[in-house]
């Protein structure tokens, strides 16, 4: 497929959500970390589905079934072959993000025992974090956390102190949803893999923004949302290894993980079926794969380029105001700007930012144990995505201007 040239006017146009009044004043959305608008060639997808090929999937032998299931499967080519992946019998349909996670410390518990030891970071999200403790109850695992270093970034020497042969898995974010710090994830991988540890990459926030390879990773395996990816709500992938798949037991029983069921016996189906219980979000999945084949259509270093741009305006722009404190200020980061304002609460300045129809988002955005180590109660993000323009990000930067003042009064 040939790039179309990039041009942020144009690429607007592909989302018309974005053409709107919000408190009389025009959208400016700047809360992608939580969530990215739709183009319309993903709601096109969707709904041409439903209007024509409504069907469930592998089950039947009539054609609308059959023009559901090739388009079913034609999207986990799709993303297959977007991040990489050996096979496409390694990408297995979730929920999201969260439910991957789920998904692996639920089968991961057959094979852990009482002592076995799991690392996660300080930077990570509740789902990465909630689903490990878990285990930490009902089976005894021993989990560990790589601290951050004075700079808010992971602390690689003392990961390694960490590592040690009980280390069974090691699970950490590619892109911190809290303070947009890209972790240095090739590293961790590595050095996880050195003591024979496999290695979970939360990918949430990565896939819409940098290009990601599984198989130049090395990672075990590597999860995300379709919603943060341009695509619904409801759906996900969960990338896995084909050998480490393999060794797994199924999470769900049911329909289609199964080849055979008696009273007797269950035979369980093979990959990537054998996780995939139940009639899956056919629907969601299709959306996933036209929102992947949109982004394809532009030249990603463009759309990198263009939104390092304006997070680089943005940050230097927030420095420049005396009330305002930013994390992380001068890392290496993608998408996301946590900052705070002197004497003001978080949510206050999110309301107010509001009423000029400025998006943001504030609070701990499921990080509170890392927002505890910020000593803070939480913080405004301003999560920025290819269709975010510099008069945007200007008049962001100005709005707030005016809400300290207003505070201030």
């Amino acid at each position: 497929m040939q790039n179309k040239p990039f041009s942020v006017n144009e690429l607007r146009e592909h989302f018309p959500i974005l053409d709107q009044q919000v408190n009389d004043h025009p959208l400016i959305y700047l809360d992608n970390a939580a969530t990215t608008q739709k183009p319309i060639a993903v709601v096109e997808a969707i709904t041409h589905y439903y209007l024509n090929d409504n069907a469930n999937v592998h089950r039947a032998s009539h054609q609308l079934s059959t023009r559901s299931t090739r388009s079913f499967e034609a999207a986990r080519e799709t993303v297959c072959q977007f991040i990489n992946a050996k096979s496409s019998k390694e990408i297995i349909w979730t929920k999201g993000t969260t439910e991957g996670f789920n998904l692996l410390t639920h089968v991961f518990a057959k094979q852990l025992k009482s002592g076995d030891e799991v690392i996660i970071s300080t930077l990570e999200h509740h789902a990465n974090i909630v689903p490990w403790q878990m285990l930490v109850e009902s089976i005894g695992i021993v989990l560990k956390v790589i601290p951050l270093t004075a700079e808010k970034q992971l602390d690689l020497a003392a990961f390694q102190q960490l590592l040690n042969t009980k280390t069974k898995f090691v699970s950490v974010a590619h892109i911190s949803n809290a303070l947009g710090i890209i972790n240095p994830v090739e590293e961790i991988i590595s050095l996880a893999h050195q003591v024979d540890a496999q290695v979970i990459i939360d990918g949430a926030q990565a896939v819409a923004h940098l290009p990601v390879d599984v198989q130049t990773l090395d990672c075990d395996y590597y999860l995300f949302s379709g919603h943060k990816l341009f695509a619904p709500t409801g759906v996900g992938v969960l990338y896995g290894k084909q050998h480490l798949l393999e060794s797994l037991p199924p999470w769900q029983g049911g329909g289609e993980m199964i080849k055979s069921v008696s009273f007797s016996e269950t035979i369980y189906n093979e990959l990537p079926f054998k996780f995939e219980a139940g009639t899956p979000n056919i629907a969601g999945v299709i959306g996933l794969a036209a929102a992947i084949d949109f982004l394809n259509s532009y030249d990603r270093k463009m759309l990198m380029l263009h939104e390092q741009m304006l997070l680089a305006v943005a940050e230097s722009s927030l420095l420049a105001i005396p009330e305002v404190s930013v994390f992380c200020a001068g890392i290496p980061k993608s998408g996301a700007i946590s900052f705070t304002v002197a004497g003001e609460h978080h949510s206050d300045i999110a309301m107010l930012l509001d009423a000029q129809g400025i998006a943001v988002r504030s609070g701990s955005h499921c990080a509170m144990p890392l927002i505890s180590q910020l000593n803070c109660s939480g913080t405004v993000r301003v999560s920025l995505s290819l269709y975010n323009t510099l008069a945007e990000v200007n008049a962001f930067i100005k709005a707030l201007k005016e809400v300290i003042s207003l505070l201030k009064e």
